[in-house]
């Protein structure tokens, strides 16, 4: 089977992860793929190392979130362009499936009428706006299929897909072989672990930080991640929680290439998501890794976390300090409910053998 991957990114998110994770099942199926993606981020050598040939695709960059006049008209702008690529690339490689991975690029998809059937890997939210219209009015004239992340994500496409078009694939992560936890010794260690953006709450882990270590002097707070995709509003960002931090025991360890590694060494992921959030892939990680999570009540992670099994669901700010101060009290053992939970439903071959599963039976 011969695909053609696009994605508008070439820096790794948690999509673009979910990508790589199909390049791997690809090869092992003997497909052949060719990827267009802008740029020439971490995400085009590692295709390039799974044996995808790459090529560059006109799609931005754009900040994340809210787009202004601006923006839009830029978008608008280069979408032709784009719709000739994609129709180029899609000639090229003679794709059986167009598989795309990221909302910027279905109406450039849907003007270039590709011949292939066309399936759109829904990993986010986006809020009601131009944005979601114009992918979602994308969709309805490819006749698109949409695999979503979780029952939230594929919700807002509800109005443009029809039901029968639509499938749930949860995302699976891999644990590395030999892996064991250097925690549960010494002072508790807390973790926010992500790209740092709004959306991803670090400031949020900030002021329950602040709540928990009150109640426990000795804990040790530490955020994980970068900013990532060019975007400038992450970047004041990341200036206002590092002040924000200056008086708490907050350490700034920077991007994590192995998460495991940050992993081993944590007793707790806080993960205070935003209410648009999809099902949050470093959850999925913690599990794998046996470390229980406090994550907020928002978008699909209810979908994923057991509240009292194996983690804990928060509606603000004050419950999450309030549920991780009690958990790290009297230490409950929750460690081995999130291994199962990852064992039985977030592994990575499990995720691989579904999707690749649905790719070829739209290719039939």
């Amino acid at each position: 089977m011969r695909l053609l991957l696009l994605d508008q990114f070439s820096d790794l998110g948690g999509a673009q992860h979910c990508l790589l994770d199909l390049a791997e099942a690809i090869r092992e199926r003997g497909w052949h793929a060719l990827a267009g993606l802008p740029g020439s981020g971490e995400l085009l050598r590692l295709l390039q190392a799974a044996g995808c040939e790459c090529r560059e695709i006109a799609c931005g960059p754009y900040p994340s979130g809210r787009k202004s006049a601006a923006d839009m008209a830029r978008f608008v702008s280069e979408t032709p362009r784009l719709a000739r690529q994609i129709r180029g690339l899609e000639g090229e490689i003679g794709a059986d499936v167009v598989y795309v991975n990221g909302p910027r690029l279905l109406p450039a998809t849907a003007w270039a009428r590709p011949r292939a059937p066309v399936v759109f890997h829904s990993h986010s939210f986006l809020p009601p706006g131009p944005i979601r219209w114009l992918a979602g009015r994308a969709l309805r004239r490819l006749d698109a299929r949409v695999a979503a992340a979780c029952q939230f994500v594929g919700s807002q496409w509800c109005s443009f897909v029809r039901p029968e078009r639509m499938t749930v694939i949860y995302n699976g992560v891999a644990r590395p072989e030999g892996f064991r936890r250097a925690a549960g010794n010494g002072p508790p260690r807390i973790a926010c672990i992500g790209r740092i953006a709004p959306e991803k709450g670090q400031r949020e882990f900030l002021l329950a930080a602040a709540k928990i270590g009150a109640e426990i002097p000795e804990a040790r707070f530490t955020i994980y991640g970068d900013v990532l995709f060019e975007d400038a509003g992450a970047r004041r960002y990341a200036e206002e929680i590092r002040a924000m931090a200056a008086n708490l025991r907050v350490e700034f360890a920077g991007w994590k290439a192995d998460v495991f590694e940050a992993l081993a060494a944590t007793d707790l992921v806080l993960a205070p998501s935003a209410a648009h959030e999809a099902t949050t892939r470093v959850i999925l990680e913690a599990f794998a890794a046996g470390v229980p999570v406090v994550a907020m009540r928002s978008g699909g992670i209810p979908e994923v976390v057991e509240h009292g099994r194996n983690g804990f669901l928060a509606g603000s700010v004050e419950e999450m300090a309030g549920l991780a101060t009690e958990f790290l009290k009297k230490r409950p053992d929750l460690s081995r409910a999130a291994e199962d939970t990852w064992q039985t439903r977030f592994r990575l071959d499990r995720y691989r053998e579904e999707v690749t599963g649905f790719l070829a039976g739209i290719a039939r």
